[in-house]
């Protein structure tokens, strides 16, 4: 088992960085790639850049190059569920993308029965186990994240609220999860957030980033151990 971490900003894949043994970095189309040992495990991580194309690009050369069998996207999202607060953690079971046709993926490649991608069962068992455990720092929810290319506004919030019941909304995990279903690559997303409905803005995102990212690296590097 070979694992790729894939987060959107530097800011988000610092924390597995600094956990990471034997770490050594090499560089393809515009992106660095380390690659090293975490929780005896090799894995490769990286920031692909903000938006759907970006992290696509980075989960491909991922499986193509690199070889990595299994895909964690780890980070930060902001909050659409209203229980949800800051510094809480969401754990994908299915996204979709909010900014694309509902028949792109079930009448066109690759003809998907619904427009959501599953998240992989083991690698959601093995979150599982961890929160069963009982030694986390932060609440955890399990459900559904939604992606698109925008910071998302109020009245934005309310119509995806509406559509999809979403926790989580980011601009990746999506994508990412298409990659990795075309390519039969089990894959989860684990997000912490950054900003709610009531504690909204880029500034927020800013704020409050680099917490969010040490937690979600922590919740992965406890899930490695399950698996």
């Amino acid at each position: 088992m070979k694992i790729g971490i894939l987060c959107a900003g530097d800011t988000e894949v610092v924390p597995f960085l600094r956990m990471m043994k034997n770490c050594k970095a090499t560089k393809k189309s515009m992106l660095t790639f380390y690659q090293g040992q975490l929780e005896d495990i090799e894995v490769v991580a990286l920031f692909s850049g903000v938006c759907k194309v970006n992290a696509a690009i980075a989960a491909q050369i991922l499986i193509d190059t690199y070889g990595c069998t299994v895909i964690i996207n780890a980070g930060t999202a902001g909050g659409i569920d209203e229980k949800l607060e800051i510094f809480d953690t969401v754990i994908s079971t299915e996204t979709a993308y909010h900014d694309v046709a509902d028949d792109i993926l079930t009448e066109f490649h690759p003809w998907k029965d619904s427009i959501y991608f599953k998240a992989d069962e083991k690698l959601l068992e093995a979150v599982k186990t961890v929160i069963a455990k009982g030694n986390l720092n932060n609440r955890v929810f399990l459900g559904r994240m939604i992606t698109g290319e925008q910071f998302i506004e109020n009245n934005k919030r309310e119509y995806i609220a509406a559509k999809y019941s979403p926790l989580s909304v980011d601009m990746e995990t999506a994508s990412i999860a298409h990659v990795c279903y075309v390519n039969g690559i089990p894959f989860i997303s684990i997000r912490t957030i950054t900003d709610t409905p009531d504690r909204s803005g880029i500034s927020e995102f800013e704020k409050n980033c680099k917490k969010a990212s040490q937690i979600s690296a922590n919740l992965v590097k406890s899930m490695l151990k399950e698996l």
